[in-house]
């Protein structure tokens, strides 16, 4: 890793130049791009806490139906700012048949009905769309996918939720804690066969482990930006979600200028630098002439090496790999990295993908159809898949040779479709590697299903690499080593298919028209209200130290549910914790049971005594039980989740409100891996618990926890709860925390969901 170094310790810009600074420069962080940006957006708070207002919004066909029907069950008449719903995560329509083209016609009437924007299945994947046609400097873009990130635009895109959608949609505010910013100083020009991968993947090895720029604002600037051209730019961007920052932004210049001229909006380019005196929270610096060739090693970007130094140590790297992987996978199925080594002593793949939002832009593409030229993917086990991330892209790479280039060489091509980023399409054989030019690698992101005993393996690189690798024959190569020419080649943007294909009815709502609801698009269940004591049953506890959405929703085949509530819910944890399903839905019976008063705190203390008792404990008596239950109408029964870190990757709101719909009303950590991740639970209604760094992750599935006074405690805005833990084997008092919460979130809480917050009259 010698292009990325961080730095801990404040900055200020001084005639364009970062200094070291004190605490006494911090007001200076009003002067940074992001700030004025943000504070252009603010429409209520202060100084530290902010409201914001975005300019548009953008959801794709796995969560624009639960996000319509969440706000429209909340009293939404129309849209009240563009919102495009793009078809590209749902658009292969083998897997799930006639209910995946059920969700598209809903979007089409949804844009119709309320003045929306709906872009076709196919034409486009969804931040492709948004650059090209929602993206402006000074603006603001709330998306429902974590990698809503357009700041080398001078755009500030935020992934989250489908709640805080819902929220904007209903003319309500986005509420963050003003984030502290980190200057990411770029220097140097990129060497021969270094791509936006090779820099996004050092980006995130240096930073996500620790925490470095976790729920911070990244701003880009410095004499190097100016070296990248715009779809460099845009590779790094995009994969800033995976240092888990809130955003990013970046300084503009005339490569900007020249972009929003193509593309026929130059009246959205504004000029955006910093002001002297602009103060940094800490400090990234980028040395782009120091980059090599990077690998992201399964199962997250951040396990980063280069490429020459898997080819010198192979086999120790992939043990190491392979080991920490089988670890995590417990035993359900066995990962062999180690057959993935020649008889020469090579790490060879059997599969190349260049796609998506940091993949399938037209200089990726391009720059593999240089490296191909004359060249050939082979007969043999490898093969390469291209999938441009827009109709305009797919028909410049036409009209320029591209696509021939490649189609000659064996790579075929394919929609405009981010499947393979997720699970859906191009999964590869059992127990193989896979290269991608994509912005995960997480368990079972490339399909496999290690329930079923299957299990593959992914690991990122630059589209230049994975066409070195091609040309080798399937051996992992790095695109420094090939002596290619690199040609020029310019984009040229020809929206003419967007206005044929797509529907631009921001403005002109149509009331009276139709929802197209398909026999798998339902409303959401009925969310009961927190009453003021949980009894909670912990029905998942992972030891992992980050937990991420996939594993608490997995992606793949369950994306075809993602419009019933209740189909999907069976979905949960599936991949990890395989009996949570069946424990939280007994969990919930009781709570249906006790809510329709068929039973009595004595029949509750009697029934769990007696499962204890059954397992061997006797330090719990059934009269200090029913001491705890006496006033069971005080009681919210239900299930938790108990984790290290969860909810890194995905915005996905799937992975809280499954909970919530299987009858989950808390989780349990040492800290979320996300805001967007804590954000969902609070909009589903659970409680965001977490505890004591320095406390013993000594928790047993199967357990219960009684926690006192939840309900008043959160509306009185308390911030410390103490619960009583007991299962066969021990009673012990633990203690909790639900910091940080707004007192609109208190509410949404305490009764139950967003959903319930707006149908009793609040945020109105």
């Amino acid at each position: 890793m010698h292009a990325v170094k961080t730095i801990n310790r404040p900055f200020i810009l001084c005639g364009g130049i970062p200094k070291e600074a004190s605490l006494d420069d911090a007001n200076g962080r009003e002067k940074t791009i992001a700030y004025r940006i943000l504070r252009a957006h603010q429409k209520g708070g202060d100084d530290k806490k902010m409201k914001i207002a975005f300019d548009a919004l953008i959801s794709h066909d796995i969560t624009y139906v639960g996000v319509i029907q969440t706000a429209r069950a909340s009293g939404m008449k129309e849209f009240p700012l563009p919102y495009a719903l793009t078809n590209c995560h749902n658009s292969l329509c083998a897997v799930g048949g006639t209910i995946n083209e059920d969700d598209h016609a809903f979007g089409l009437s949804a844009a119709i009905k309320y003045g929306g924007i709906y872009v076709p299945p196919n034409q486009a994947v969804i931040h492709q769309f948004a650059r090209e046609k929602l993206a402006k400097c000074e603006g603001m873009i709330l998306g429902s996918d974590s990698h809503t990130r357009y700041g080398c635009y001078g755009c500030m895109g935020v992934g989250e939720g489908g709640g805080e959608l819902a929220k904007q949609l209903l003319e309500n505010t986005w509420d963050i804690d003003a984030p502290e910013v980190v200057l990411v100083w770029v220097k140097g020009s990129l060497p021969h066969g270094v791509g936006p991968h090779d820099i996004a993947i050092d980006l995130v090895a240096n930073t996500f482990p620790d925490g470095f720029v976790k729920n911070r604002i990244l701003e880009f600037a410095g004499p190097g930006v100016s070296s990248l051209s715009m779809d460099t730019r845009i590779g790094i961007d995009v994969m800033t979600t995976e240092t888990s920052c809130l955003s990013s932004i970046w300084e503009t210049d005339d490569k900007v200028k020249e972009y929003y001229d193509d593309i026929g909006r130059s009246e959205d380019f504004r000029e955006l630098r910093s002001l002297d005196g602009a103060y940094y929270d800490r400090m990234i610096e980028i040395d782009l002439s120091k980059a090599e060739c990077m690998i992201a090693m399964p199962f997250h970007p951040s396990k980063a090496y280069t490429i020459h130094e898997l080819q010198q140590d192979p086999e120790r790297i992939l043990r190491e790999v392979q080991d920490e992987c089988n670890k995590s996978l417990e035993g359900k199925v066995k990962l062999d990295l180690l057959s993935c080594i020649n008889a020469e002593g090579k790490v060879v793949c059997d599969q190349g993908v260049i796609v998506g939002c940091s993949g399938g832009m037209y200089e990726n593409i391009a720059a593999a159809a240089d490296i191909l030229e004359d060249g050939s993917v082979g007969n043999g086990y490898f093969d390469l898949s291209v999938y441009p991330s827009s109709s305009p892209i797919n028909l410049a790479l036409m009209q320029d040779g591209i696509t021939q280039a490649l189609a000659k060489a064996g790579a075929v091509f394919k929609p405009c479709f981010c499947g393979p980023c997720f699970g859906a399409g191009d999964t590869p054989a059992n127990n193989t590697l896979s290269i991608r030019h994509a912005t995960r690698n997480f368990p079972n992101r490339e399909g496999s299903r290690p329930s079923d005993g299957q299990i593959a393996a992914v690991a990122l690189m630059d589209a230049r690499s994975i066409a070195a690798t091609a040309l080798n024959g399937g051996v992992i190569t790095a695109a420094s080593d090939i002596p290619y020419e690199e040609k020029e080649h310019h984009y040229h943007f020809d929206g003419s298919i967007y206005e044929k294909r797509c529907y631009f009815g921001f403005g002109d709502p149509r009331p009276e028209t139709e929802l197209r609801m398909g026999p798998n698009i339902t409303d959401w269940p009925q969310m009961p209200k927190m009453n003021n004591d949980l009894l909670l049953n912990l029905c998942a506890v992972i030891d992992d130290p980050v937990t991420t959405t996939d594993e608490l929703i997995p992606s793949g085949e369950t994306s075809s549910y993602r419009s019933n509530p209740v189909k999907l819910s069976d979905f949960a944890l599936s991949r990890r914790v395989p009996g949570y399903v069946s424990a939280s839905k007994k969990i919930k019976k009781i709570e249906e049971k006790r809510n329709g008063g068929y039973i009595t705190g004595s029949d509750l203390a009697f029934n769990i005594k007696k499962d204890l008792v059954q397992n061997g404990d006797r330090s719990i008596s059934y009269f200090e039980l029913e001491d705890l239950f006496k006033d069971i109408s005080a009681l919210s029964i239900g299930s938790c989740v108990v984790s290290k870190r969860p909810g890194d990757g995905s915005a996905r709101e799937q992975a809280a409100s499954c909970q919530k719909v299987l009858g989950g009303l808390a989780n349990i950590c040492y800290e979320y891996a996300t805001k967007r991740y804590r954000s969902n639970c609070i909009n589903w209604g659970i409680v965001p618990f977490t505890m004591d760094p320095d406390e013993d992750f000594n928790f047993k599935e199967g357990s219960w926890l009684f926690v006192p006074g939840v309900r008043d405690g959160i509306l009185s805005g308390k911030e410390e709860f103490v619960g009583l833990l007991f299962n066969e084997d021990e009673q012990r008092k633990i203690k909790l925390y639900c910091k940080g919460l707004s007192s609109e979130e208190r509410i949404i809480l305490t009764e139950g969901c967003l959903m319930n917050y707006y149908a009793a009259g609040f945020g109105k």
